[in-house]
């Protein structure tokens, strides 16, 4: 009985603390960790992507205004000289405001495919992690279900054992061990008890010799039940 409890016990903890639950817990943090990276990047992407957009517009406009001026003044249509000067101090600076208005383009355009490409990137590593995240929920799954197989089938035999056991001795075993970690009985071997693993005095192994087969025995020390077999040494 006492074997087929620990296994029980064994069980419950492995199934609080799956090795593939813990991986799988891994995973999705960072998994979590990736999508919100993702996300972040996505709206830098499409702010970024408006900021170009805007950028090219600005340039576009003042070339705009630029070539009409030149036009103005290839084709002779204005005749006053101080409008002419005037219009050709614009365009010189009209000029310098293009060059601006393309560095900072090209700023925004250089941010923007950095900001892509590590859109990408982790695009790719997201659906790497997607199918990791699978196959590590099937793996956990396959565990889960093998520690209730056991679990069951040890359960099956607890209660075979259960039927053969007379009631008070079953009582005080479940009793012991709710008090003792649960392990209520030991097996004497070579004089030791097996629950609290003290060997016990001259007096006690005398008195346990002595004892009937059928007697309940119990540890002096740790009050466990003893079991007697061909090792224990009395």
């Amino acid at each position: 009985m006492q074997t087929v409890d620990s296994t029980l016990d064994s069980l419950a903890l492995r199934l609080r603390a799956l090795p593939e639950q813990i991986e799988l817990t891994r995973l999705m943090e960072r998994r979590t960790d990736l999508l919100a990276r993702h996300g972040f990047l996505q709206t830098e992407v499409a702010d970024l992507t408006r900021e170009q957009r805007k950028a090219d517009a600005d340039v576009e406009q003042v070339k705009t205004r630029r070539s009409r001026n030149e036009h103005r003044i290839t084709e002779g249509l204005v005749s006053d000289p101080k409008q002419l000067q005037a219009l050709q101090h614009e365009n010189e600076s009209l000029a310098r405001r293009i060059g601006d208005l393309e560095d900072a383009e090209l700023e925004v355009m250089q941010r923007l495919e950095n900001a892509q490409g590590e859109l990408d990137r982790l695009g790719v590593e997201l659906a790497g992690m997607e199918q990791q995240v699978s196959d590590a929920t099937e793996a956990r799954d396959a565990a889960a279900a093998d520690v209730a197989r056991r679990e069951t089938d040890a359960m099956a035999e607890r209660e075979q054992l259960s039927a053969v056991i007379p009631g008070d001795l079953l009582a005080l075993y479940d009793r012991l061990r709710g008090q003792l970690d649960g392990v209520g009985v030991g097996e004497l071997r070579q004089k030791r008890c097996g629950g609290c693993r003290l060997e016990l005095g001259a007096a006690e192994l005398a008195r346990i010799a002595a004892a009937p087969d059928d007697d309940v025995l119990r540890c002096e020390e740790c009050n466990r039940i003893l079991v007697r077999t061909s090792s224990s040494g009395v």
